[in-house]
């Protein structure tokens, strides 16, 4: 967890869960990201952006779903997800000022989640961390499907060694239509390792991901 974050616990119809928050100052933004399947709220990119963001305005909540709060390892099945995440956010909204936007996404499966609810939360804008397109070697199981259905619009951060797959399937997969932002991110995996060798560093990858969300989240 990022130092200096409040934790701040919710009811939800799976039981406790919780808001890690880092609050800006001179807020002008919200974004709530969720962890995926198999991590928790202190992967790397979820920390980095808790850590980064409110110096710019912007209140990171990361959400810790009650499964995790429960200590257990393993998610439940994906509309289980949903059913924890939508009043959590649902209860913060009404803590939050209206004319301050709110932004949904997450990583991996916290990504799925944030694209299946945007649009019934009310949300300005989605941010994907590291999308599971498919299953690793089950590009047939597409899940595109989530990844468009949202009516606002997307930033995606896609390694191009992503085993869930890659940015060269992500940006076939959205091909057409509008409203998807598609980052490459060269030589990463899903969890945004870099292969040895690659051209850039891991410093390189983190300041690329603090500055394509900033980007997104002000609205260029």
């Amino acid at each position: 967890m990022t130092s200096g974050s409040e934790i701040v616990s919710v009811d939800t119809p799976l039981g406790p869960a919780r808001f890690h928050v880092d609050g800006a100052e001179d807020q002008r933004a919200v974004l709530i990201l969720g962890h995926g399947a198999g991590g928790g709220v202190n992967a790397m990119d979820l920390e980095l952006l808790a850590h980064r963001l409110p110096e710019q305005g912007v209140t990171v909540l990361r959400f810790e779903q009650p499964w995790r709060s429960a200590g257990r390892k393993v998610a439940g099945r994906p509309p289980t997800l949903d059913e924890a995440w939508t009043p959590a956010v649902r209860w913060l909204r009404g803590q939050l000022d209206d004319a301050v936007p709110l932004y949904l996404g997450g990583r991996s499966a916290g990504a799925r989640v944030a694209c299946r609810t945007a649009t019934e939360l009310g949300a300005a804008g989605v941010v994907c961390l590291a999308f599971p397109l498919h299953l690793p070697g089950r590009p047939e199981r597409s899940r595109a499907a989530e990844l468009l259905a949202p009516s606002v619009p997307r930033l995606v951060l896609q390694g191009s060694r992503d085993t869930f797959g890659g940015t060269a399937e992500v940006a076939a997969a959205v091909a057409g239509p509008p409203g998807v932002r598609l980052v490459d991110l060269p030589g990463a995996d899903h969890g945004y390792r870099l292969a040895r060798g690659a051209a850039w560093s891991a410093a390189d990858l983190r300041e690329t991901l603090v500055a394509e969300v900033s980007r997104f989240l002000a609205g260029e």
